[in-house]
């Protein structure tokens, strides 16, 4: 990083501390896994859609692990994991509900599952309405513009002169936590104290390094998106309207800086990875940028960065033939159903010329993740950058070449390219 460039204060060592799925901070969601899963998972579809037990013990991952809907060890758990089961949850967010109780942001604020989502009904839509237009398609320049493309520069000028860099800690981390931490004012100082926090669940300190943003807006506010909250105005079911409480403004603050800062690295990751192991693919996004979005949206589908989430089944029922009892937690491997080869033809396949379909990458339904336009905005302004100013971009042929590591967070290990 030039000395005169803003994100020059930022640490190597500590970003990559933060970002290595292998770290202490994000061990516990399986990060020291290395296997393939995918075999497993397909036997698993093979035998039945949904299974009796959780994902990362039917896949002979036996470690602890913590991520939404576990551990819950007082309920029954299942696991679906085909297209057509994950697909029919989705569609029935009544009957597999977000969260098993209700939710009061101004109640235990601090925490993420105590927020929008895990809502439900008209609670959740009024709640997202709030914010879903900063986040529409029509809006991605107004964050590329604001935020996104400068950072992808600076970070690019920062290893540009140097003929080689790790793309993983040098490129893909950096980008999504300062783009969503500059959105809600944090300076780049600040930034990593955020990401920090947040991975070691003491939200009470991000609350307090937001609390001054908060109070600025709502004397003066900005064109950016803690302003949009300050100034929101929620609806009740009575018709009335108020101003959002600042612990609401919290609520939402935890929750997309969580997900903004700890989702989008992983996947720019997954696919400069896919791309950089097949330098012919590479060449044909490098020289017609109309691939790059077929490339983003197949490594979506091909390598989810968050392979399952969960659902509460708040009756009893029946899925795909297997009785599921009322208060048991479903979850949804999502990673093996965008392989389902009922929907796919070879979904082992990384492959951009074929048909684009839905996956369930970024979720489905009333819940589908609110921030994947801007995810896409940051890989696409950041991979396009790379093709553009790093010529004859490669695999490092002297380095350890990276490999898809995690449980219920996937990515990349390094990612060591060299552009002399």
């Amino acid at each position: 990083m030039t000395p005169t460039s803003p994100l020059a204060a930022l640490d190597r060592d500590r970003i990559r501390e933060l970002f290595d799925l292998r770290s202490a901070y994000l061990v516990q969601t399986g990060g020291d896994f290395d296997a393939d899963p995918y075999p497993v998972w397909h036997r698993l579809r093979a035998e039945a859609e949904v299974h009796p037990g959780v994902v990362h013990e039917l896949t002979g991952y036996s470690r602890p692990a913590m991520f939404a809907g576990l551990p819950e060890p007082d309920r029954p758990h299942f696991s679906a994991f085909s297209f057509a089961a994950c697909d029919t949850a989705y569609r029935n967010p009544e009957l597999f509900a977000s969260s098993p109780v209700p939710v009061d942001p101004n109640e235990g604020f601090l925490q993420p599952l105590n927020s929008m989502l895990a809502m439900g009904g008209f609670q959740h839509r009024r709640y997202r309405s709030l914010v879903q237009p900063s986040f529409m398609p029509a809006n991605a320049q107004w964050w590329i513009r604001n935020w996104i493309e400068d950072v992808v520069h600076h970070l690019v000028d920062g290893f540009a002169a140097e003929g080689r860099a790790e793309l993983n800690v040098d490129f893909c981390a950096a980008i999504p936590v300062l783009t969503i931490t500059g959105s809600f004012g944090v300076p780049v100082s600040q930034a990593l104290e955020i990401r920090e926090a947040l991975a070691t669940r003491r939200f009470d300190v991000v609350v307090d390094m937001l609390r001054p943003v908060v109070a600025d807006r709502r004397d003066e506010p900005r064109d950016d998106l803690i302003s949009v909250l300050v100034e929101a105005e929620l609806a009740a079911e009575d018709g009335s309207r108020h101003r959002l409480t600042d612990a609401e403004i919290y609520s939402f603050a935890v929750l997309l800086l969580t997900a903004g800062s700890g989702t989008t690295w992983k996947q720019m990751g997954i696919t400069l990875t896919a791309l950089l192991q097949r330098p012919e693919v590479l060449q044909a996004v490098s020289a017609d940028r109309a691939l790059l979005r077929p490339a983003i949206e197949e490594a979506l589908r091909w390598q989810s960065t968050d392979p399952m989430f969960a659902r509460y089944v708040m009756e009893d029922t029946e899925l795909q033939g297997v009785h599921l009892p009322k208060g048991a937690v479903l979850h949804l491997c999502v990673a093996a159903a965008n392989r389902d080869p009922a929907r796919w033809d070879d979904p082992d396949e990384y492959d951009i010329t074929r048909r684009l379909r839905p996956s369930f990458a970024f979720g489905s339904g009333a819940h589908a993740c609110l921030g994947m336009h801007v995810a896409r905005a940051e890989m696409a302004t950041g991979i396009g950058a790379l093709l553009d100013r790093l010529p004859n971009l490669r695999l490092d042929p002297d380095a350890e070449p990276p490999r898809f590591i995690g449980m219920y967070e996937r990515g990349a290990t390094e990612i060591p390219v060299r552009f002399d």
